[in-house]
């Protein structure tokens, strides 16, 4: 598994600093990638001084958080880009977002942590016109003194029981956690519980996605808990085992009592929920890990977002079969920035050799394996339709960077191409059996004062 390498694709100058970056899961709208920014800016000098005078006394007025969420459509159409942005809204700066991982009322939800301290819920089109447009469906305000820092859905596991409530778990500036409930038409958020949880912040909060009653949080205290949420006021555990603050945590959706988290310490740990007493793997990856993200299809992959480090690759199947040693792939650093975003496209990529439509064999790995060739192109992940697209480079293996581009609100309405097959595809994964082996993914990263949306294929070198 070593040598492995991400190749640039694509970099997108996002205006404000960006912090946040998640793929869609859903099937139909795997190609939409969403981007969240955070810019501190100081009072306009324009119309008055930046400070006002209160009693003979100069008060400086207080810095504005701004932010902006992008959408973004992964698009086979292009030539000369892969993503196209399709929607911009202006908002309090983001700190984190999740999607939902199942569709809520028919349609794709994304929630939001704010600086206003609120979680706001964006659902993915209200009518054919608005198809591809994020549209504010609910927002509550959880404390106007602090900012809400992250979120994450209960939603993370495949196969959830339909009758299981569907749940949020946010944290804050202060320290608190916010359990909430999403009613079922996704139009409503309903707070359960608030408590507080750590002395400073409380920079991440995350479920167990096997047992969505308990929910993990990280403080800046350094500290890791667990917490039943039926019986919120006492941590069923607490852990001093980073030496830092531990700013993200998350639950593997393929592999139950696996948690891993990472920390201002520069080191990600990986538990047994079962025991955490000790970490059964400690990796250290040179940078603050400020997110973590299991890969969709891969179970053992993990992506790090490393702040000033970059991102890393990890393999922990060797750690999770036979306790040992987590092995890393990728080291990506770039330079004059700060990593805070990260996340695995749902879409993989598979190189072919031409084909005709619909007549790809779902066995004979080992023909598939020899078949590798240059380039990509795309399948819609729409059950309906079978498109393609073009290659993902300049022909001389160069990243294309763009800036913001005007807004394309037809992308997500796309029609079936009438293109035969060429040399590669990129698979919505639900087409194909859990455990088929493809080599390549695309991921997105984002970072701080370059605010740079960065687009990667990751694949064996």
């Amino acid at each position: 598994m070593a040598g492995r390498c991400a190749r640039p694709l694509q970099t997108v100058d996002t205006e404000f600093t960006a912090d946040s970056v998640e793929w869609c899961p859903l099937e139909g709208y795997r190609h939409l990638l969403a981007c969240g920014t955070y810019q501190l800016r100081r009072p306009d000098s324009g119309c008055g001084s930046q400070s006002g005078s209160k009693g003979g006394l100069e008060v400086e007025e207080p810095h504005v958080r701004l932010g902006r969420l992008y959408l973004y459509s992964f698009n086979e159409d292009n030539s000369t880009s892969s993503l196209d942005e399709v929607q911009r809204r202006d908002t309090a700066a983001i700190l984190d977002m999740k999607w939902c991982h199942i569709p809520v009322a028919g349609s794709a939800l994304l929630g939001l942590a704010d600086a206003s301290g609120s979680i706001q819920l964006l659902r993915l089109g209200g009518s054919q016109e608005s198809s591809s447009l994020l549209q504010p469906v609910s927002s509550i305000t959880l404390n106007e003194q602090c900012l809400a820092l992250s979120l994450d859905w209960s939603t993370g596991k495949s196969g959830r029981a339909s009758d299981q409530s569907l749940k949020i778990i946010s944290s804050n500036s202060k320290g608190q956690l916010h359990f909430l409930m999403v009613n079922e038409a996704g139009s409503g958020l309903q707070h359960m519980a608030s408590w507080q949880a750590h002395h400073f912040e409380a920079w991440i909060a995350a479920f167990n996605y096997w047992q969505t009653e308990v929910v993990y949080s990280g403080g800046d205290d350094g500290l890791l808990k667990g917490w039943d949420t039926r019986m919120p006021a006492t941590s069923i555990f607490t852990s001093k085992r980073h030496s830092l603050g531990v700013c993200s945590i998350q639950s593997s959706p393929h592999r139950e009592h696996i948690l891993a988290t990472g920390s201002y310490d520069e080191h990600v740990l990986l538990w047994d929920t079962r025991n955490m007493k000790q970490p059964w793997a400690d990796t250290p990856v040179q940078g603050g890990v400020w997110r973590l993200k299991w890969h969709p299809f891969h179970h053992h992959l993990l992506l790090a977002a490393c702040m000033h480090s970059g991102f890393r690759v990890l393999s922990c199947q060797k750690a999770t079969e036979e306790k040992q040693e987590v092995v890393v792939l990728t080291s990506h650093t770039l330079p004059n920035s700060l990593v805070y975003g990260a996340d695995w496209s749902w879409l993989l990529v598979r190189s072919l050799q031409p084909i005709p439509s619909f007549s790809f064999p779902l066995g004979d790995m080992g023909a598939r394996l020899a078949d590798w060739a240059h380039g990509l192109k795309v399948v819609s992940t729409s059950p309906a339709a079978s498109l393609q697209a073009v290659t993902d480079d300049d022909g001389e293996g160069h990243a294309r960077s763009q800036r913001s581009v005007k807004p394309k609100p037809s992308l997500l309405d796309r029609k079936s191409g009438s293109q035969s097959h060429t040399a590669a595809k990129i698979y919505d994964c639900s087409f194909y059996p859990e455990g088929i082996n493809f080599d390549i993914s695309l991921l997105a990263t984002c970072s701080f004062y370059d605010h740079v949306l960065h687009l990667w294929k990751w694949e064996a070198s």
